[in-house]
């Protein structure tokens, strides 16, 4: 109870805004106090949403300043094939290249999320709500609140380690032994638990129009459904069973978790709760404002930041503008990921046609950088920055050199009063991420500049991510037409050529194009078990190098050049056939000997 009081208090301070603080001492807050006061039992609440794992870890560490905070949002990212590190020379991020080459062995660094403690705190909120004075309404939302987040916490787990122990009540040091150290549950109970809770309490959250901004409503649980249900349908299609079922599940058990999606998926579509956002003309400028105008039509679930400047101790901004920004920042940094060329090759051409690079023609003559990205989908430009990008009233300079009239390179310094490099120092690939930046943002402001956050909030479910649960789940039941449908109305929207046909690589490809950079491809590609092929292997970068005799004469063109093995290892990428799961750790392991240790690590 002392903690729970600690915690309370700091929260109400914090906001500054409850009338309790001046009925109450601060230092006595009784347990019926908390338990019958809805500010109160909302504080506690509101306490495990800022410990919650909604994208990346950001939980990890003690504040975003903190080197293994600051990377822990990006980490999966770089792990998966959309992109590197430019600061792999800072804090926390060695552990990311540890990672994904193959050194996976002991833990799982940022990756981790072992949730007990969350889902002990939920769970004693679960039993202790409804013997309060509390009314019986609010008390059926705030039950359905808790339980959704507990759900998610679970799912986050099973997605990561396989089987886990389900514990669903408040523990107690005086229970037996066997309930105070549990066996791992099989991984289909996991995630049949998860769809289970979401069943039973959908109907007692409110409609999405009545969703205060960064709770769940009824479609937020229904899109968690949607998402573990196709989860769960992948893992029995491709994956296999051992442990006697700790991790795996059954193969034939693969139709009905994809009708689930299905389903699932169908009921958010046909509710009108939400569209596509489609509010600007300019399809470049609409793909950004999906993420820049919080609360549309197309936002189901988010985790709301709302202070610029200040430090992340309490959820309330984060560092997307901060380290992600073309330009360098307060500590002389940006361009914090750095996006393979292979990611800018995803994006097809207008017309449909594939955006693969001829990579021995680039590499002759001189290019524009028109000519180079010219009728890209628009989704490149919204979501990729790269040379000549426009940032704040001016553009991108990211080449690495200059050619000058003798055809020789230079690296540094001037020549003839025009820069060798471009001014900004993070360019490893050439490319940086432009998805969620802020531009009106200046991320040098602030009472310390070194501090300055985004307010931007972080979309947790989006509806063009249920349309492509829809389309997945709908190829994999035979259902082409539907799936067919769904992937043409989210390339209709971003401005590119409808398909005429469909399959299962054209889903993939339109899933990872148009969720890049939003933490869904690492865990994709582990569900789809095509990580050992995808992630193992080499990526490149480019280098613009500017030609003096065309910037002088006001049309600057490039010479090309593409550096294969971008990450700089002697080694390649690799992704072992035990890393589709996490490992449990010994530590865990050791404090309870039922935990049995994962296939690979043991």
């Amino acid at each position: 109870m002392k903690k729970i009081a600690v915690i309370l208090i700091n929260i109400m301070l914090l906001a500054s805004c409850s009338d309790i603080l001046d009925k109450v001492p601060l230092d006595i807050i009784s347990d019926e106090a908390v338990w019958n006061d809805e500010a109160l039992t909302d504080a506690y609440l509101t306490n495990i949403y800022t410990r919650m794992h909604f994208f990346g870890n950001e939980s990890y560490g003690t504040g975003w300043w903190d080197s293994d905070m600051a990377f822990a949002c990006f980490a999966v990212n770089v792990v998966s094939d959309e992109c590197m590190t430019n600061w792999s020379d800072w804090g926390d991020a060695v552990t990311w290249y540890n990672y994904k080459f193959g050194n996976l062995r002991i833990g799982g660094g940022l990756m981790e999320w072992w949730g007990y403690g969350q889902i002990r705190d939920l769970n004693t909120y679960i039993e202790r709500l409804p013997g309060t004075t509390l009314e019986n309404n609010l008390k059926t939302a705030k039950l359905a609140e808790a339980r959704f987040l507990r759900a998610f916490a679970y799912f986050a787990m099973v997605k990561r380690y396989g089987g886990v122990p389900i514990i669903t009540k408040v523990q107690s040091i005086n229970e037996p032994e066997n309930e105070l150290y549990p066996d791992r549950n099989k991984e289909v109970d996991v995630y049949d638990f998860v769809i289970r809770e979401l069943d039973e309490i959908v109907n007692d959250l409110p409609d999405p129009s009545a969703t205060e901004t960064g709770r769940p409503g009824k479609s937020a649980a229904l899109a968690l459904k949607s998402r573990a249900a196709l989860y769960a349908g992948s893992i029995a299609q491709y994956g296999k069973v051992q442990l006697d079922n700790a991790v795996g599940i059954p193969a034939e058990k693969a139709n009905s978790y994809y009708q689930m999606a299905y389903d699932t998926a169908d009921r958010i579509i046909k509710s009108g709760w939400h569209q596509l956002y489609n509010q600007d003309v300019d399809k470049i400028t609409n793909f950004k404002n999906i993420f820049l105008n919080e609360n549309n039509s197309e936002v189901i679930f988010s985790k709301p930041h709302n202070s610029l400047n200040s430090l992340d101790e309490n959820g309330s901004g984060w560092c997307v503008d901060f380290f992600c920004g073309p330009r360098p920042n307060g500590w002389s940094r940006g361009n914090l990921l750095a996006p393979y060329l292979e990611m800018a090759e995803d994006f097809e051409y207008i017309d449909g046609r594939p955006g693969t690079l001829d990579r021995v023609a680039i590499q002759q003559g001189l290019w524009s950088i028109d000519e180079l990205w010219k009728d890209k989908d628009p989704r490149f430009f919204a979501t990729l920055y790269t040379q000549n990008t426009p940032w704040q009233g001016d553009k991108c300079e990211f080449y690495n050199g200059l050619l000058k009239p003798d055809g020789t390179i230079q690296t540094s310094d001037s020549y003839n009063d025009v820069l060798a490099m471009g001014d900004q120092d993070m360019t490893s690939t050439c490319f940086g991420v432009m998805k969620y930046l802020d531009e009106s943002h200046d991320n040098m402001a602030g009472t310390n500049s070194a501090w300055a956050t985004s307010a931007t909030d972080w979309q947790i479910f989006r509806y063009a991510e249920i349309l492509l649960n829809y389309a997945e789940a709908a190829f994999e039941l035979g259902k082409t037409g539907d799936a067919l449908s769904a992937v043409n109305q989210i390339r209709n929207r971003a401005g590119i050529a409808p398909l005429a046909s469909i399959d299962r690589d054209k889903i993939r490809h339109e899933r990872k194009v148009e969720l890049a950079f939003e933490g869904h491809r690492y865990w994709d590609v582990r569900r789809w078990r095509t990580a050992v092929t995808d992630l193992s292997r080499d990526f490149s970068g480019l280098r613009y190098i500017l030609d003096y005799n065309s910037y002088m004469a006001g049309t600057p063109k490039y010479k090309l050049m593409i550096l294969d093995k971008i990450d700089g290892s002697v080694t390649s990428p690799l992704f072992r056939e035990e890393n589709y799961y996490l490992p449990i750790t010994q530590e865990r392991t050791s404090n309870n000997p039922k935990l049995v240790e994962n296939p690979g690590y043991q």
